[in-house]
C-alpha cells in the first residue's frame, strides 16, 4: 500500500510540474498537415452514384511507440490494474488514445503520462459519459488526497488538447480495430470489456 502511495504522491509532483510544460506543448505545436477526407463509391445505380466520406487514421507509427512506452508507466500500470471492470480503459478506449495522439500530432517522444490520461479521459467522455468511473483518472494522475484541488486544471489541459485534436473525438469500431492489428498479440488488446456488473 506504501508504494501505492509513493507512486500518487510522485505522480502528484510530476503532474502539477508538467502541466504548465504540456499546455504550452498543445498551444505552440502547429500541426503540419491536416489529413484530407477520403471520398469512395459506395456503389452506383444506373447514373447515380453513391460516395461514402471516410477520414483517413492520423495515427502514426510514432504515435503508437508513444502509447506503448506509456503502459511502462508505474501509474499508468497501477490504473489499469485498478480498473477490473475495464468500465474506462478497454482496448477500444485505448486504441482511441492512439488516434487522439495522432490527431494532436506531437512528436512522439513528448507525450507523457498527461496526455495519455487527457486522452483517455475524452474517449470515455466520448463513449461512456460516467462521472464515476471517470473521476478514477482524477484520483491515480493528481493523487487521492490533491485531485478535488487540481481537477479544474486538468479539465483546462483536457480542453486545450481537444482543440489540438482539432475538435474530432470520433473514432470508428473500424479504426480501433486497426490500430488493434497493428500489434495484435500485445497484452493491452486482450483488455475486452464483459457484461458490467
Amino acid at each position: 500500500m506504501e508504494g501505492k502511495a509513493a507512486v500518487q504522491e510522485s505522480s502528484t509532483l510530476t503532474s502539477n510540474s508538467t502541466a504548465s510544460e504540456t499546455l504550452s506543448e498543445l498551444r505552440s505545436w502547429k500541426k503540419r498537415g491536416q489529413k484530407k477526407n477520403i471520398w469512395t463509391v459506395d456503389h452506383v445505380e444506373g447514373i447515380k452514384l453513391r460516395m461514402n466520406k471516410r477520414r483517413r487514421p492520423s495515427y502514426r507509427p510514432e504515435d503508437q511507440e508513444a502509447f506503448y512506452r506509456l503502459l511502462e508507466d508505474p501509474v499508468i500500470q497501477s490504473f489499469l490494474e485498478a480498473d477490473i471492470f475495464l468500465k474506462v480503459s478497454d482496448k477500444y478506449l485505448l486504441s482511441m488514445v492512439v488516434e487522439y495522439f495522432g490527431r494532436v500530432g506531437l512528436p512522439g517522444h513528448l507525450y507523457n503520462r498527461i496526455h495519455f490520461f487527457l486522452a483517455l479521459y475524452i474517449a470515455s467522455d466520448m463513449e461512456e459519459d460516467n462521472p464515476t468511473s471517470k473521476r478514477s483518472i482524477f484520483q491515480f494522475l493528481l493523487g487521492r488526497e490533491h485531485w478535488p484541488d487540481l481537477y479544474k486544471e486538468f479539465l483546462k489541459l483536457k480542453v486545450e488538447f481537444f482543440h489540438a485534436m482539432g475538435h474530432r473525438a470520433w473514432v470508428t469500431p473500424e479504426l480501433c480495430e486497426e490500430i488493434q492489428a497493428q500489434n495484435p498479440h500485445h497484452w493491452v488488446w486482450s483488455r475486452v470489456r464483459q457484461c458490467a456488473p
